[in-house]
C-alpha cells in the first residue's frame, strides 16, 4: 500500500483539474495546454485571435488521449482589464474554482543589431536611439502588466481550489524567459528587460499570495529557445511551429544541441502544477544555454 503513492498516475495527476492558459493557442502555451488536457484537465485557452483559438480546439481538442480532457477557447486580451474580467466571469459561470493559471502570453518588438563587438560609438548610438518608446511600452504592457492583472483577476477562483480538494493549493505559473536571466541583450533589450521584470513580478506575487488567507503557489518557468511564432514567425495548419535547422544547437550555443521540445515544456509545467511544495521558484528549462551565455 505504501508504494502506491509513487505511481506516475498519482504523482502527476491533473484529472478533473481546471486550467487556464493565456496564449494557449500556439507555441509554448499550446504545449502546456496539451500537457494538461491529455491528462484529463479542462483547459481554457485565452488569446486575442478567436480564429487561432478555435483552430487549436479543433486540431488538438478533438483527439485527446484522456476522455475527460478538454481544450476550450476564450477570447481575451490580457492588456485590457475589462477583457480579463470578462474571461474570469465566463469561466466562473462554468467552474467554481481554477487549479492552475499559466500566464504565457508574450510579445517581442523588433531587434537591435548590437553585440557584434566592432560597433563604433556612433553606430551603437544610432542603432539604439532608433528604438521607440511605444514599442518598449507595448512589450512591457503584455509581458509584465498583463501577467499581473490576469493573476489578480483569477485570485478568487484560484483560492477556491482549496475547497475543491483537501490538502490542495492552486498554482500560478508565469512563463518568463532565460532572456530575463542572461546578461546579454540577445539583440532585443526591451524583451529581455521585460522578462527580468517578469521574474521579479513572480517573486513578489509568490510572496504576497502565499499568505494563509489566499494560499496560492506562484512559480515561473524560464524557457530557452522553443519553437513558437515568436521564434519562427510562423505556425502550421495545426498552430504548431518548427525549428528544423540541423546545426541549430551549435549555432546558438546550446549544450543540449537542439531547441526545446513539446515534451520538455510539458514536463516542466506538470511539475510546477502538481508539486504542492514548490513556492516562488523560477525553473530555467533552456538546454544549458545559460552556461554558455551567463
Amino acid at each position: 500500500m505504501s508504494n502506491a503513492k509513487f505511481e506516475i498516475k498519482h504523482l502527476f495527476n491533473v484529472e478533473d483539474w481546471v486550467c487556464v492558459v493565456s496564449g494557449g493557442g500556439t507555441g509554448i502555451g499550446l504545449m502546456i495546454s496539451q500537457a494538461f488536457a491529455n491528462n484529463g484537465a479542462r483547459v481554457y485557452i485565452l488569446g486575442r485571435r478567436e480564429n487561432v483559438l478555435q483552430k487549436t480546439a479543433q486540431s488538438h481538442g478533438g483527439n485527446l488521449l484522456h476522455p475527460k480532457g478538454q481544450i476550450i477557447p476564450v477570447v481575451c486580451d490580457i492588456t485590457d482589464k475589462n477583457s480579463i474580467q470578462q474571461a474570469v466571469d465566463h469561466i466562473a459561470a462554468k467552474e467554481d474554482h481554477v487549479d492552475v493559471l499559466v500566464n504565457n502570453s508574450g510579445v517581442s518588438q523588433g531587434s537591435s543589431e548590437v553585440e557584434k563587438g566592432d560597433e563604433s560609438a556612433h553606430d551603437l548610438h544610432k542603432e539604439l536611439w532608433s528604438e521607440s518608446f511605444q514599442d518598449w511600452e507595448d512589450v512591457y504592457r503584455t509581458n509584465v502588466i498583463g501577467h499581473f492583472f490576469t493573476t489578480v483577476g483569477f485570485i478568487p477562483l484560484l483560492t477556491a481550489a482549496q475547497k475543491a480538494r483537501p490538502n490542495h493549493t492552486a498554482g500560478v505559473i508565469n512563463i518568463s524567459s532565460m532572456s530575463g536571466i542572461t546578461r546579454t541583450s540577445q539583440h532585443h533589450f526591451k524583451y529581455n528587460i521585460s522578462k527580468s521584470a517578469s521574474i521579479q513580478l513572480n517573486n513578489l506575487l509568490a510572496q504576497e499570495l502565499r499568505r494563509n488567507a489566499v494560499n496560492i503557489r506562484v512559480n515561473s518557468i524560464a524557457p530557452g529557445i522553443f519553437p513558437s511564432e515568436m521564434t519562427t514567425n510562423d505556425s502550421d495548419e495545426h498552430n504548431k511551429s518548427k525549428i528544423d535547422t540541423e546545426d541549430f544547437g551549435a549555432k546558438k550555443g546550446i549544450p543540449a544541441g537542439r531547441a526545446g521540445s513539446d515534451e520538455d515544456m510539458a514536463q516542466a509545467a506538470l511539475l510546477l502544477a502538481v508539486n504542492q511544495y514548490a513556492y516562488g521558484q523560477t525553473l530555467a528549462i533552456e538546454g544549458g544555454y545559460l552556461l554558455e551565455h551567463p
